[in-house]
Parts: C-alpha cells; structure tokens; sequence
C-alpha cells in the first residue's frame, strides 16, 4: 500500500493534450502494437491511468509540461525549470487511476528514478536518484517522506533517468491542491 498518491495526468490537461501539446502540435493517435516497429509501445506507461500499454490500445504521444500547469494553477513562477517532455495518453478519455492506488505506478524493480523536489514557486530544490528494489513501496515512501522533511517542497516529480520521462506526480501532503 502505498503512503503518498501518485497523481496522473489531471483530466483537463488530458482534454487539451488529446488536441494540442504542450509544444503547440496536434494530437497523431496511433494503435499500440508488440512488433518492434516505431509503433511499439506495449507496456511504455500511459501517465492518463498510470498503467503500461496494451497492444491493440489507441494512444498518442505528446509533449507535456507539469510544471507549467502547475505553475500556471497556482501562481508559481517556474522560469528555466519549466520543461517539456514526451509522455504516452490513451487517445481518447479513460477511466483514469484508481481512487487510491496500492502501488506506486511503473516501479519495475531494477529501474532507475530520479525524484525531483520543486519549492512553492515551481523551482528545483533537490532531487534522489531511486534505484527500485524489489519491494519498491517502502523505497518510494522513504524517498517522499525524506522530500518533504523540507518545507519548502510542494511537490516530487518522478522521472526515468534513461530518457528523463516525467512518470508520475506527488504533491505535499495536505498542501492546496491545483491542476496539473
């Protein structure tokens, strides 16, 4: 079980990314296939629903910018440390994540995670290289817990270090929440 929520995507984010990303371009769905083409994405992580890729699934990449939403939600004033990057969404709206999680979301043990740390005005304070063990809730509660000793730190950014995918979102707890 988990201590901290993972956030997806929030819902109107999703609405405007199924359009135009983050850097201006429309959306190109495309059916997910398992046959090593540019096409196969079976098992990549949807940040919609916070689960990997199905075959036969349609989905899109885009580019996304959590923190410019989050920025733009609350005031913050991110400057340099506003970033885009590529993220997969089912092409067409989902059920979303579960209310309440049991696991962090694409914890393969193994992988390596960085935790990025951003104060009340969107800028880096920090961050944790993770390497998921085995058991990876304990890993990510100790991770979060240790972020937000700070109270600086509104919230943890999970990212892949191989391409630096944005994986999920954790924000304070307690803190005001705002859309991504």
């Amino acid at each position: 079980m988990t201590t901290y929520t993972p956030l997806a995507i929030p819902p109107a984010a999703l609405a405007e990314l199924r359009t135009t990303d983050d850097s201006g371009r429309p959306m190109e769905p495309f059916t997910a296939r398992p046959d090593g083409t540019p096409l196969d994405c079976v098992g990549s992580p949807l940040r919609c629903c916070l689960r990997p890729i199905e075959p036969g699934e349609e989905v899109a990449l885009v580019s996304y910018a959590p923190l410019r939403r989050w920025a733009a939600a609350t005031g913050a004033t991110p400057g340099a440390y506003d970033e885009a990057g590529p993220v997969f969404l089912h092409a067409r709206p989902c059920a979303g994540p579960p209310p309440s999680p049991a696991h962090y979301p694409f914890a393969r043990p193994g992988a390596l995670r960085t935790l990025r740390r951003y104060d009340h005005q969107g800028r880096i304070t920090g961050g944790r290289l993770l390497e998921i063990p085995a058991d990876p809730a304990p890993a990510f509660d100790a991770a979060f817990a240790d972020a937000f000793t700070d109270p600086q730190v509104a919230l943890v950014h999970v990212r892949a270090v191989e391409y630096g995918c944005f994986q999920f979102e954790v924000r304070r707890p307690g803190g005001a929440a705002a859309a991504g």
